[in-house]
């Protein structure tokens, strides 16, 4: 937006009569708590969908009474207000951040104007896995009349429900519905022997696969002949699987197509999921597993399937790595955190393609509620591996499963403590990625004494470490109390007269705990002479680059 237009704008809202739903002004003269920054933008997202508005403001720089300008002084270095973008998508659903940030030099002060999309239609916006609106102009949880109203705006179409009138049941193929037959009959094994009596017709509209004998969208998708795609048009029903090497160049790769029934196992038979040999520790880890659960593998396609836009027009993508497998599928993660699905265990209200699901779930080749997706967090758990990962940006679900233990600590941890949560298993496998916890997530940890540390360098707890024959790597960790530096150079320069700045690293380097990176370590060993210096124990005879600490 054009500065003078942007000017324009301000000018509109500061002469609005007060703060409404959509509009929140803040004096925000230096810092403000991003936590409170993070919960306005949630409560305005969520206003402005419920207000049919395509956006709304937060305004730093304003008094929120009498709308006079006081001018802010937040973020003044223009890098760091952008970063603000980025800090946000962590903490939202669905990556969701700001529109744009301007900032407007103003002659009573500087202004920060957020301009904050929209809720998608049918999602509404969490920040830190809670939902926020405003009540008048107070911030308030979004309650559940008003997350319903979001949620119902979801394209009430089922895609995946439509006839298409030109097709009939010639355009299935018979070795999928033979596979379909079986895999009913496995699910309800209770109508086995009736199932046997019916014909195709009546079988599919048991399934659910077709409606009065009419084929649906979601028939050819599961059910269809190859030649038959040309119906789905535009739509590109497709599962590429591609292979690559450590250096994420391309070795092998082939598209599957319909119908998808047939194509999960032929993209599952291209995976090569050869076994994984543990490091012999006591009899903590089995000898080998396969390096990745059968059951996550399909789950993860079928998956795809299940939720895919197919309005997008794109393929689902299986990629196969060294140690990792990625599965994406075009479309936003409806129930807007996993966390929320799989801890919390709050299922799905709505979905993309409710025919389909429901067809699938038929064929046996997805569970509902969630359940699928818990599973294989279970099954990662089961072999000590890291738990999946899952990018919900971009309008895009990407799962990452890992093939192979990432940090032997982790393992042993898991191996030793069986009582753990799967939140708290989650919470430290985010400690192992280096990933950030929330304040929360990190008080929940140090609660239980599995961590310690500072954000971001976290390590596991002394009982932990002397629990798990971590003894050592927690020593390594644990920086030694800062009289122990001292004492290290008093007694060095007494014993030398004199030391350089290069002496005084070389004593103390191995001493510092192990997450420190050199950075780091430099920073702690200026802070460390500098407080000497001020205390009057030494002091510098030499220059600034070129030190000689002795006794003051």
């Amino acid at each position: 937006m054009p500065l003078n237009n942007i000017e324009y704008t301000l000018k509109e809202l500061l002469n609005l009569k007060a703060e409404n739903e959509v509009v929140e002004f803040k004096e925000a003269k230096n810092n403000y708590d991003f936590t409170k920054l993070g919960r306005y933008f949630s409560a305005l997202s969520n206003e402005a969908n419920l207000c049919g508005r395509p956006f709304g403001w937060l305004v730093f720089g304003v008094e929120d009474k009498n709308h006079k300008i006081v001018g802010t002084s937040f973020r003044p270095i223009r890098k760091n207000l952008d970063s603000l973008k980025g800090e946000v998508a962590k903490k939202t659903t669905n990556r969701i951040t700001f529109i744009q940030i301007y900032e407007v030099q103003h002659k009573d002060g500087r202004v920060i104007l957020f301009q904050i999309p929209a809720a998608p239609k049918g999602i509404p916006i969490a920040f830190e896995g809670h939902y926020y609106s405003r009540d008048g102009e107070e911030l308030a949880p979004l309650n559940i009349e008003k997350i319903e109203r979001i949620r119902s705006q979801v394209i009430l179409e089922d895609w995946s429900a439509v006839i298409i009138p030109e097709a009939d049941i010639d355009d299935l193929d018979e070795e999928a519905i033979l596979l379909a037959r079986k895999n009913f009959k496995s699910k309800f094994p209770d109508k086995a022997d009736e199932v046997d009596s019916w014909d195709d017709k009546i079988f599919l509209n048991k399934a659910k696969v077709t409606i009065k004998g009419k084929i649906t969208r979601t028939a050819l998708i599961l059910l269809g002949k190859d030649e038959s795609e040309h119906f789905l048009n535009p739509s590109e029903v497709k599962i590429r699987w591609k292979l690559l090497n450590s250096n994420n160049e391309d070795l092998d790769y082939e598209i599957f197509g319909i119908p998808f029934i047939l194509s999960v196992e032929k993209v599952f038979a291209k995976i090569r999921n050869i076994k994984y040999r543990y490091m012999k520790d006591g009899t903590i880890f089995p000898d080998e597993v396969t390096k990745y659960e059968p059951y996550s593998i399909r789950e993860a396609i079928n998956n795809c399937i299940a939720h895919q836009d197919y309005t997008l027009n794109s393929r689902i993508n299986v990629i196969e790595m060294e140690d990792q497998l990625i599965f994406t599928n075009q479309g936003s993660f409806i129930p807007g955190s996993v966390e929320k699905v799989i801890i919390d265990d709050s299922p799905e209200e709505f979905y993309r393609n409710r025919f389909l699901a429901t067809a699938m779930y038929n064929l046996k080749m997805v569970d509902t509620a969630g359940g699928g997706i818990k599973k294989i967090f279970n099954f990662q758990r089961a072999r000590f591996f890291p738990m999946p990962d899952y990018d919900l940006s971009n309008n895009k679900v990407k799962v990452t499963i890992p093939g192979k233990i990432l940090d032997m600590d982790y393992a042993r941890l898991l191996a030793n403590h069986k009582e753990l949560s799967l939140e708290e298993i989650i919470l430290l496998d985010k400690v192992q990625k280096k990933r950030e916890l929330s304040t929360a997530e990190e008080r929940l940890l140090k609660k239980k004494k599995l961590i310690e540390g500072r954000k971001p360098n976290y390590f596991i707890g002394l009982k932990v470490a002397q629990e798990t024959g971590q003894k050592a790597a927690y020593s390594k960790n644990k920086a030694f109390d800062k009289k122990y530096y001292v004492d290290l150079i008093s007694k060095a320069i007494q014993e030398h007269k004199e030391l350089t700045r290069r002496d005084v690293d070389d004593l103390l380097w191995n001493k510092l705990p192990e997450w420190m990176e050199d950075r780091q370590k430099k920073i702690k060993v200026n802070n460390l002479l500098s407080e000497m210096r001020r205390k009057e124990i030494i002091k510098n005879i030499g220059s600034d680059t070129n030190s000689k600490w002795v006794f003051k």
